[in-house]
């Protein structure tokens, strides 16, 4: 399917739309700060998420859309990440629940917005929880006021999360590019989407 092109505050975004047949739910999925769409865990969950009906939007940012690697600052990404999931809500996904996520940078992001979005859910694919700094980002993940399913290697460089009453993290074999165990992260996305998708109605 031909990408589509929506215009945010910060430039235009383009979206691969993956339709499911009979959609239950849609999910949002942005990818890592230097990487792109065809990363294999969110080729891997898309995958997933068509087979538990729930159709999908890979979104590449404006700055890489742009040809630039480097993303902006946070409330850069996140604004546009807004936008454009209003007009995904408002044209393909209308009607539709809404779950965003995203791997590294694009799972930040998604946890950032998640109020402001209407996302009923979080999927966060190797969150990068300690910054090249030091500093934790253990706060984006406690805001987040819904499910969230985190979904880190092992061994994953940036650390890894804990748990809470709201929020499931998944352990699979492998690093931050969550590359060395994809059926690992298909058997955690897979039973916490029907899980979702049954909440939903």
């Amino acid at each position: 399917m031909t990408p589509a092109t929506l215009d945010t505050p910060h430039g235009s975004a383009r979206i691969h739309l993956h339709p499911a047949g009979d959609p239950r739910a849609a999910l949002v999925l942005g990818h890592g700060a230097g990487g792109g769409i065809a990363a294999p865990d969110l080729v891997t969950v898309t995958r997933v998420a068509l087979e538990c009906d729930v159709s999908v939007a890979l979104v590449e940012q404006p700055y890489r859309v742009a040809g630039r690697r480097s993303p902006p600052r946070a409330p850069v990404l996140d604004a546009a990440w807004i936008s454009l999931t209003e007009q995904l809500l408002g044209g393909p996904f209308a009607g539709l629940p809404l779950i965003t996520g995203g791997r590294s940078s694009g799972a930040r992001v998604a946890c950032r917005s998640a109020a402001a979005t209407g996302a009923v859910a979080v999927l966060c694919l190797a969150f990068p929880l300690v910054a090249p700094s030091g500093t934790s980002r253990q706060d984006e993940l406690d805001d987040v006021e819904l499910s969230v399913l985190v979904v880190q290697g092992a061994s994953d460089r940036f650390g890894m999360p804990e748990p809470s009453e709201r929020r499931a993290v998944v352990a699979v074999r492998g690093d931050h590019g969550l590359k060395s165990d994809l059926a690992g992260v298909a058997e955690a996305v897979a039973p916490w989407l029907l899980v979702q998708v049954a909440r939903l109605g």
